[in-house]
């Protein structure tokens, strides 16, 4: 190669690469598929639908998870009724409702020795709409705590009245509900 040549560098010509050059590459654009234009045209008559049923029709089509009459899948699966059981199925009256609230969460909003209860949960954001619901608030152990806390909750996990008092601060449970 002679030190006069221009080097091309990755197969293209810098010379060649100008503005009224450009486009797009090779195959990369096709032409619209006009379908219903005769049997010539591979698309014609049915326009590549099939024959007949629904998806040979105009419209939008059986709605997600329709399976054609066959009993859906959701309702196939059984059903654990009442509330005492991990894995049922929260029903009518018998649904049972808690606000969770984590242990790294109160360290975070609450400083050393502040008293922690429903009314200053939702003074802080924790807690959110439960004024006229009054779900019971529980304590859970996610997170860490490094500083004592009076908490005054209706429910706490194990975990989570060990981690508090393992901070020097004390967990009591008001309300009906007990530690679970």
């Amino acid at each position: 190669m002679a030190a006069d040549e221009p080097k091309v560098t990755g197969g293209v010509d810098p010379e060649e690469v100008r503005l009224e050059s450009l486009g797009p590459n090779p195959g990369a654009k096709h032409r619209r598929k006009r379908v219903g234009r005769g049997p010539g045209s591979g698309k014609g008559k049915t326009c590549g639908r099939g024959m007949k049923g629904a998806g040979a029709r105009s419209g939008p089509g059986p709605r997600p998870g329709y399976r054609g009459g066959t009993i859906p899948i959701h309702m196939q699966k059984g059903k654990l009724r009442g509330p005492n059981h991990k894995k049922s199925m929260p029903i009518g009256p018998f649904r049972t409702h808690s606000v969770p609230v984590n242990v790294g969460a109160l360290a975070t909003a609450f400083a050393a020795g502040d008293t922690v209860d429903a009314e200053s949960l939702a003074k802080v954001g924790l807690v959110k709409n439960n004024a006229n619901r009054a779900y019971p608030v529980k304590l859970l152990a996610g997170g860490e705590i490094t500083h004592a806390l009076t908490v005054r909750v209706d429910q706490a996990s194990a975990a989570a009245v060990a981690k508090i008092e393992a901070a020097g601060g004390s967990v009591e449970l008001v309300g009906n509900a007990g530690s679970e």
